[in-house]
């Protein structure tokens, strides 16, 4: 399983806990500071998961740094700050392996995708992560920059054609909310060589048929509970 994370799951103490539960790979989300530094946050505002207000965009590093993202999910969190992906990947070289999902859109970040490559290759991770976005055009660009780096495209819909639009994307997994994914979805993509990865699945009943539909990984929020049937 991966761990679906929300922002509170961002800090060295929730990472710390999920790996602890049983998670292989820790999902997390990306935006660029005013100042061109990829932080992780899941929203293209602070304002839902920490005490400041505004857009990620149009705040540097040191401003966000001042933010506390821990109190909204639980006083057990307070005082813990927004951190970079280069925080969060030395944490994980040689500990577990990420998904990084490039947040581009509603809010763009040009040039995006040169830095998140260059920050996996300066930490030695472009192996131990997998790079996925809604944004295709972003996934393929990463392709495009570095093709040893495994890569999926999100989407939540019924794709006329998932697998074309992953070879258009140059992409080597699909990422269906798991609303969307039929067996046969399933059976076409490995039929095309692809991996079938789905999100968000907290229930063990449905990760069950999941797994027997064949799905290659299931991103979760509580890796403990699907722990016993996958």
């Amino acid at each position: 399983e991966q761990v679906e994370a929300d922002p509170a799951q961002l800090t060295t103490r929730i990472k710390t806990l999920a790996r602890r539960l049983g998670a292989d790979l820790i999902e997390q989300d990306v935006h660029l500071s005013a100042d061109g530094r990829l932080v992780v946050i899941h929203d293209p505002t602070v304002d839902r998961t920490t005490d400041g207000r505004g857009y990620v965009k149009d705040m540097t590093l040191a401003q966000l740094k001042e933010l506390d993202a821990g109190s909204w999910y639980g006083p057990e969190f307070a005082g813990q700050r927004i951190p970079t992906l280069d925080e969060v990947l030395e944490w994980a070289r040689g500990r577990v392996g990420l998904v990084v999902e490039i947040k581009n859109g509603p809010v763009f970040y040009p040039g995006i995708e040169e830095k998140v490559v260059e920050a996996l290759e300066a930490h030695g991770m472009e192996g131990k992560v997998v790079v996925i976005s809604f944004d295709h055009r972003c996934v393929r660009r990463v392709k495009e920059l570095r093709p040893g780096i495994a890569t999926g495209i999100l989407y939540v819909a019924r794709l006329a054609d998932p697998v074309a639009a992953a070879r258009a994307a140059m992409a080597d997994a699909l990422h269906p909310n798991a609303n969307y994914l039929t067996a046969e979805d399933v059976r076409q993509a490995h039929r095309a060589g692809l991996a079938v990865s789905t999100w968000v699945v907290n229930d063990p009943l449905w990760a069950e048929e999941l797994a027997r539909m064949g799905v290659d990984s299931i991103g979760t929020n509580y890796p403990d509970r699907l722990r016993s049937v996958c």
